[in-house]
């Protein structure tokens, strides 16, 4: 039990599974015996997880949005790797700045702007989920990218590689576990954005709508419900992005242990 208290210890798989186990349980028992009642009992929030399963298709809104949130994870996940890699050229950093700066633009003019461009609901909200992945991921990609040493790049030049070999080997090549890493933080903005973007543009439904109907009318047992479930997605999305990491770059692990 000490190495639990020990800093940087790195206590056994079931002694650190017993201590998960073991706050998960003081939490719960927090939530069912917490003399003030500020959420839903953990009976209610079960009953109206039940009800948004079987009566208002909880699953089926959800599997709505996760497709939205895939498709736009896709195409900004491109779109920052194009414009990223491209801060190799002088000519495009000031185009991969300006896209790092565009973080700080607010929803509510975005989709403005967007419904006069656009046609229909679903476009509108594409593109600005679009938008949101693409300026976080170009942030958190440039810094990737320059996390590269001169010393990596000389190494790769003096094994006869060109400039461009160099840059394929050593920043594209050399950091996908580290984009990976990236990639998967900044899905997380997707989840909190699509919800309110999906309130916005209701035609397709979606778990942001659903939640928002549960807002409106004070169900509060059922917007814990449909929270909950919102993580306990993100927590499985993070598992399949770190197996992923480990499948096919089991050297970051090593390089994380070191």
């Amino acid at each position: 039990m000490k190495e639990l208290f020990a800093p940087n210890a790195q206590p056994s798989r079931p002694v650190f599974a017993t201590m998960v186990g073991a706050q998960l349980l003081v939490l719960v028992l927090l939530w069912v015996f917490y003399p003030l009642q500020l959420f839903p009992s953990l009976g209610q929030v079960l009953r109206a997880l039940q009800d948004l399963i079987t009566s208002q298709g909880l699953i089926q809104e959800l599997w709505a949005s996760m497709t939205t949130a895939l498709q736009a994870l896709a195409i900004g996940t491109v779109l920052a790797l194009v414009i990223s890699y491209l801060t190799a050229l002088p000519f495009f950093r000031p185009i991969a700045y300006a896209a790092t700066k565009m973080r700080y633009l607010t929803l509510t003019g975005l989709t403005f702007f967007m419904a006069l461009m656009l046609s229909s609901g679903h476009q509108v909200k594409l593109s600005v989920l679009v938008f949101a992945t693409t300026v976080y991921l170009v942030t958190g990609m440039t810094s990737v990218i320059l996390t590269t040493t001169q010393e990596e790049m000389d190494h790769a030049r003096t094994l006869g590689l060109g400039e461009w070999r160099s840059f394929w080997e050593v920043v594209v090549l050399g950091k996908l576990d580290l984009m990976l890493e990236v990639v998967r933080q900044n899905f997380a903005i997707i989840w909190t954005m699509i919800t309110l973007v999906e309130t916005l543009y209701q035609s397709e439904g979606g778990i942001g709508l659903l939640l928002y109907k549960q807002n409106r009318y004070l169900h509060l047992d059922g917007v814990l419900a449909i929270q909950l479930v919102i993580l306990a997605t993100g927590a499985a999305q993070d598992y399949v992005f770190g197996l992923l990491r480990r499948v096919f770059f089991p050297h970051s692990a090593l390089a994380a242990a070191s």
